[in-house]
């Protein structure tokens, strides 16, 4: 059983940047793809970044490509999701989530374990 703990987000104005951290315990999530999802109030969890297991791939949705980078070092247990040139549509609550092994996927039943998020606010 893995615990994820979000932390990272805030308050930020259009433009700016913000690095979001999803420290994992109980077990080693080494050997697991990595994702991250975003809510928005009233709109379905959606994908937003995933890694593969050993951080030599990436796949990101559309809206976000080019802006946000995801990362992880294994050694801390710990996964990462660099934000820049924020917009007021990034708003949302983001949530890491444990993938699987071998592969990764960008679908929401793909995922196991969900960390309790962390709220970004874009702001004008």
């Amino acid at each position: 059983q893995v615990q994820l703990v979000e932390s990272g987000g805030g308050l930020v104005q259009a433009g700016g940047s913000l690095r979001l951290s999803c420290a994992a315990s109980g077990r080693t999530i080494s050997s697991n793809a990595m994702g991250w999802f975003r809510q928005a109030p009233g709109k379905e969890r959606e994908f937003v970044a995933v890694v593969n297991w050993s951080g030599t791939s990436t796949y990101y949705t559309g809206s976000v490509k080019g802006r946000f980078t995801i990362s992880r070092d294994n050694a801390k247990n710990t996964v990462y999701l660099q934000m820049n040139s924020l917009k007021l549509e990034d708003t949302a609550v983001y949530y890491c989530a444990v993938g699987p092994r071998g592969y990764y996927g960008t679908q929401r039943a793909d995922f196991g374990s969900w960390g309790q998020g962390t709220q970004v606010t874009v702001s004008s």
